[in-house]
């Protein structure tokens, strides 16, 4: 099933199966057919996204999942791990993750979040604190990233 979210960023698809939502990514436009009765699980995930973008929702709790290895369903749990309107750098999260080494891979698992927003990739800067990589765009992960701040008591905390 597939439904749309339009927000302050533009549009996100979201995709569900067998009652968990499976991916939440940014579209430019409506492509797919979207389901005429989403079912709840989608309609769950509808509703916390307003809520988000509202500022009263810091934490997703609806059913989800995405395929990966071992290895990136551990970085999409330690990108679950990162307190909302918090940032961490990639060193920072493979070092939590064990592996100070694993910088790279951890960029790498990142970037195939399938679940936008919900699992905070964009929470993940660069160690000098630039932005750097978000297949939204940066403008996106700024704006999320400020967002949070504006809704975290208003400081936005590095590190």
């Amino acid at each position: 099933m597939i439904a749309y979210h339009t927000n302050p960023l533009g549009i996100l698809q979201l995709e569900a199966a067998d009652d968990q939502v499976r991916s939440i990514r940014f579209v430019e436009e409506k492509t797919g057919p979207c389901s005429e009765t989403p079912s709840l699980v989608l309609l769950e995930c509808l509703s916390q996204l307003d809520a988000y973008f509202a500022g009263s929702l810091r934490a997703f709790d609806f059913p989800m999942h995405q395929p990966g290895t071992p290895f990136q369903q551990r970085v999409w749990q330690g990108l679950l791990g990162i307190p909302y309107g918090r940032t961490v750098s990639y060193l920072q999260l493979s070092k939590t993750l064990g592996d100070a080494k694993a910088i790279r891979a951890v960029g790498t698992a990142n970037g195939r979040n399938n679940l936008a927003i919900v699992v905070p990739c964009h929470r993940v800067i660069g160690s000098d604190q630039a932005l750097t990589g978000y297949a939204g765009g940066l403008w996106r992960k700024q704006w999320l990233l400020d967002h949070e701040a504006r809704h975290a008591n208003g400081v936005r905390t590095l590190f």
